[in-house]
């Protein structure tokens, strides 16, 4: 039995018990700054179905230097989405552990901690989109700074996209069908399930270029299936390729090589 259906009571109640102020307001004392705040090396996080563990880095700076830094990745309340600390997960426990810093002068420190989003035990569909990033740092002499969205990532379904381009060989003139599909992680179910309803470019390289140019768009159907016909004309590789959303990650299917005779 997976995890979450194990504890998805205890999970409601944890939740449920969460008091959420009505704004967030920064706060601090002292020179202390938060120079700088990188997640994920700066790229959105992508979640498949496992798994997935991102560090999160603070750089601040003091002229007593940094004594300790912590860091949460939160979403809400944006409407009717609850408060959700990513470090308060039930599995792991991960907010008792914290943030290595390293000197990088007498004045500054760079802080670094790791996040694991877990599919199968908290995370929903509905977390996908925009988290805020809160950063705490304090200084020797005791300055400190609490900035509670000092900046915000992005929170990915993993995409994943096919294609088919048939027959192969084919006479040159003639119709081909390039088929596909358009998937992405399902965290409520813990699988891929089709994307309906989306823009996915159909596009060719013809054999020894290293360039794909955009034949025609097709949107997926409502299990993210993809289909069209196209003229063949020389040999070369077709492919689909999706741009993305704010939920979802580009992708690009790898190339279908077509023989044209």
């Amino acid at each position: 039995m997976r995890r979450r259906a194990i504890l998805a009571a205890l999970a409601v109640t944890a939740l449920a018990g969460i008091t959420v102020p009505a704004a967030y307001a920064d706060d601090g004392t002292g020179d202390i700054q938060i120079d700088n705040v990188v997640v994920n090396g700066g790229k959105s996080i992508v979640v498949g179905t496992t798994d997935h563990t991102v560090t999160v880095s603070v750089t601040a700076s003091d002229p007593s230097g940094i004594w300790d830094a912590d860091f949460s990745l939160w979403r809400g309340p944006d409407g009717s989405d609850p408060y959700f600390d990513a470090t308060d997960s039930i599995a792991t426990d991960q907010d008792t552990t914290p943030a290595d810093c390293v000197a990088a002068s007498a004045t500054t420190s760079t802080c670094s901690k790791t996040f694991t989003f877990e599919p199968d035990w908290w995370q929903t569909n509905a977390d996908a989109g925009t988290w805020k990033v809160e950063v705490q740092a304090s200084a020797n002499d005791g300055s400190w700074t609490d900035r509670w969205a000092y900046g915000t990532t992005r929170l990915q379904r993993l995409s994943k996209l096919t294609v088919n381009a048939s027959p192969e060989p084919v006479a040159k003139g003639q119709t081909l069908s390039v088929t596909g599909k358009l998937s992405r992680a399902n965290w409520d179910s813990l699988d891929y399930r089709g994307y309906a309803d989306q823009p996915v470019k159909l596009q060719f390289r013809k054999a020894g270029s290293t360039t794909y140019s955009t034949v025609k768009t097709v949107y997926t159907s409502s299990t993210g299936g993809l289909s069209t016909t196209a003229t063949a004309a020389e040999d070369g590789y077709w492919r689909w390729y999706f741009t993305g959303t704010s939920t979802t990650p580009a992708v690009k299917a790898s190339g279908d090589y077509v023989d044209v005779q």
